[in-house]
């Protein structure tokens, strides 16, 4: 009888581990659409565990060399050019910059190099962005993630100069 309340008891403990690491992380998988007349597509992840959100995007179609990615305020692609995802996600109401400097925008997130075959990958990980979370100055749901045909020149007020939206894609669970 003893071995019997003890495996139970362990199951019971290997279940509650097992609920507690899948409820400690939150998952994100998006598609891009081209826009601005662009062929230019790809996929996003954004992956929240233990307070990081870790983000993950691999996109093809692009012009070889450096091109700017950035959260914009609204998860509204449905605009030919991009245009309905609004401007810069800024909760915090700062200059547009580049990440970790002085000021900068929580949608500030940088450039990217693609190859001579136009495929291009950027992760990057912070504490200041959240998945679905209370705090409105964290929480990326309801936002835009927009690849541009240039560089961010992290100087340009408000959004670095970065020229058109290529692709967009929705922020949304």
């Amino acid at each position: 009888m003893k071995k019997i309340i003890s495996i139970i008891a362990l199951t019971g403990i290997t279940i509650l581990a097992c609920k507690t690491s899948v409820a400690n992380k939150n998952e994100l998988n998006l598609i891009f659409t081209s826009k601005s007349d662009s062929n230019v597509t790809g996929t996003a992840n954004f992956t929240e565990k233990n307070g990081v959100v870790t983000f993950t995007a691999k996109m093809n179609g692009l012009s070889p060399g450096e091109h700017a990615i950035h959260i914009h305020e609204k998860s509204d692609c449905s605009a030919a050019d991009g245009s309905s995802a609004g401007g810069h996600w800024n909760p915090t109401f700062k200059k547009h910059g580049k990440w970790g400097d002085a000021e900068y925008h929580k949608g500030d997130i940088g450039n990217f190099n693609a190859d001579a075959n136009g495929n291009g990958t950027i992760k990057f990980a912070t504490s200041e962005w959240c998945i679905g979370c209370e705090d409105e100055t964290k929480n990326i749901l309801g936002k835009g993630l927009i690849v541009h045909k240039g560089t961010d020149d992290f100087t340009s007020q408000p959004a670095g100069n970065a020229g058109a939206r290529q692709a967009c894609s929705a922020i949304i669970k």
